[in-house]
């Protein structure tokens, strides 16, 4: 079954699934051993589209835009629409999916290379001589990410005399087509852009100014790519121009849009945005940081997921019993309310995600916390029937577009499972992963690119990527137990989320195994934009209630 995040409805996406999967034995005169692996490679194409949410179709069709008539995108409502268009442009077929890996690629979907035969490092290999979305569609992808909800609201405010009226909500992507459209925004003019950052977010710049300094220093040889027909193709014809001195890229034409451009950068003025001098400021005053709310009448909801035993290979999970029964009581004690949950399938981790989601309650709590322990890989953990579930997708649930009840209130995910293969464990210790059938397994995928592109998120790994965890089998996780003793320790005395878990790291990163050998170092990763601080509860800490 698909992803509720799909647009369309279940009965129409099944429909659209096996049209998809029958499309491919139309050909005339083809044998069936061809039969049999455009079958194979569209039933690949089928399993990366269910893992993929409306967030990641939107980013699939911005990167897309260079690439594909844009008329044909705008009706695009699933990832499988956009497969079907790259087929068709023969931008994409069984013999040469690299394109599909770069964009997967480019959206930090890295757990999904593998249906391709693909890893990062190998992707990130050949992106060089085989990359396909310009630097400028990368340039505009990076900083949408890094647009919070709140810059948003700030940009649109700025721009509304250029923007339609008919428009009231729009995403970062959708507000940067939408000035393309308008000829305000081109490759060859992004003065406007760095107007409206400026006055926003100045650190949005630098994503900008690289994109300048690569702009004119890319060698010749680089600049090769041809840039396909495009409703943005009103802005003129594109060609580019390269010298071994500097590498240009001009829009033929393009004089009454750069025009556009210079007067909305007057229009700035008037408004009163000036040199950059002005902003020295309020850089120095951003670092008087503030804290999120935490004195509503409700501390907020704590879900922990402990996966003890499993359907098929996997061992059994000793000691997991223990990390959930102390994550309940430190939490408890911080004001949350605890609600545990024992061997869930990967298909009722998503129903579970789905309905604390949907969940009204949020609106009257300060936060949401969510802890899981279970085995896992690269950017995945293991359900109980052992099938993975992205990290990414787990935590997308809880964006502000998805679960408004939690909008701009911090979101804390720790994970306690391995990140990469097995190693040879000692008898009281025990690694949270399973060894991996294939070497595209042995991927990388790091907490930071496990984050929804949002404001608000803290994300603790028990280890960094592409390392095993450890978990005595009596006395618990390693990461877990350290996590709870030094919550105990120095919520009572004020201490912030981020020294919490700097704390946590220095506490795993000295513990070793019975022979000395074995190490592990836990990796926090966060778009906090506040300090996180537990108010300090009343009662004294479990540890001391004994």
């Amino acid at each position: 079954m698909k992803s509720y995040y799909k647009h369309c409805c279940i009965e129409d996406s099944s429909v659209t699934s096996v049209c998809f999967l029958l499309s491919g034995r139309e050909t005339v005169g083809s044998s069936n051993m061809e039969d049999d692996v455009s079958l194979k490679f569209r039933r690949q194409l089928l399993l990366i589209d269910e893992n993929l949410v409306a967030e990641d179709v939107a980013a699939l069709k911005f990167l897309c835009t260079d690439l594909l008539p844009f008329k044909k995108l705008e009706r695009v409502k699933s990832a499988l629409d956009i497969f079907q268009l790259l087929m068709a442009e023969e931008y994409l077929n069984e013999e040469d999916t690299f394109l599909l890996a770069e964009l997967l690629y480019r959206i930090k979907c890295h757990s999904l290379l593998k249906k391709l035969g693909y890893t990062k490092e190998k992707v990130q290999e050949c992106l060089h001589e085989k990359g396909r979305v310009s630097p400028y569609r990368q340039m505009l992808y990076e900083l949408s990410e890094n647009i919070t909800n709140e810059m948003l609201k700030d940009i649109i405010f700025l721009l509304q005399n250029w923007l339609p009226k008919r428009r009231i909500t729009l995403s970062a992507l959708e507000l940067l087509i939408l000035l393309e459209k308008q000829g305000l925004l081109t490759e060859n003019n992004v003065q406007m852009l760095e107007g409206v950052c400026m006055k926003v977010s100045p650190d949005l710049l630098e994503t900008i100014n690289c994109y300048k300094r690569a702009k004119v220093s890319l060698p010749q040889q680089e600049n090769t790519l041809p840039v396909k027909e495009s409703s943005l193709s009103h802005t003129g014809d594109i060609r580019v121009f390269a010298s071994p001195q500097e590498t240009s890229i001009k829009s033929v034409g393009s004089n009454t849009n750069d025009n556009k451009a210079a007067n909305l950068t007057q229009g700035f003025s008037e408004m009163n945005l000036e040199l950059p001098g002005e902003f020295r400021n309020v850089e120095n005053e951003s670092k008087k940081m503030t804290s999120y709310k935490m004195d509503g009448p409700h501390r907020g909801f704590c879900l922990v997921i402990n996966n003890v035993s499993f359907d098929g290979s996997l061992q059994e999970r000793k000691g997991s019993c223990k990390d959930a029964g102390e994550l309940e009581r430190v939490f408890t004690w911080l004001g949350l309310d605890v609600r545990t949950y024992k061997n869930l399938t990967s298909l009722q981790i998503k129903d579970v995600m789905q309905t604390w989601q949907r969940l009204e309650d949020h609106k009257d709590r300060d936060c949401f916390i969510c802890c899981i322990l279970s085995h896992g890989e690269s950017g995945a953990i293991y359900g109980k029937d052992e099938e993975l579930v992205s990290i990414r997708m787990i935590m997308s649930h809880f964006t502000a577009k998805q679960c408004p009840q939690l909008a701009e209130k911090p979101k804390l995910f720790f994970i306690q499972a391995c990140q990469g293969k097995e190693i040879q464990r000692p008898v009281y210790v025990e690694a949270d992963a399973q060894i991996p059938d294939l070497p595209s397994m042995q991927q990388s995928v790091s907490p930071s690119e496990s984050i929804p592109e949002e404001a608000d998120f803290l994300l603790g790994m028990a280890t960094i990527d592409g390392y095993v965890s450890f978990r005595h089998i009596e006395q618990g996780a390693w990461y877990i137990q350290a996590l709870c003793s030094k919550l105990q320790l120095l919520v009572p005395r004020g201490e912030d989320i981020l020294s919490i878990l700097t704390e946590v790291n220095e506490d795993v990163g000295r513990r070793v195994d019975r022979w000395g050998t074995k190490k592990q170092m836990p990796q926090p990763a966060y778009t906090l934009r506040r300090k996180f601080i537990f108010p300090i509860p009343r009662d004294p800490p479990p540890s001391q209630q004994h």
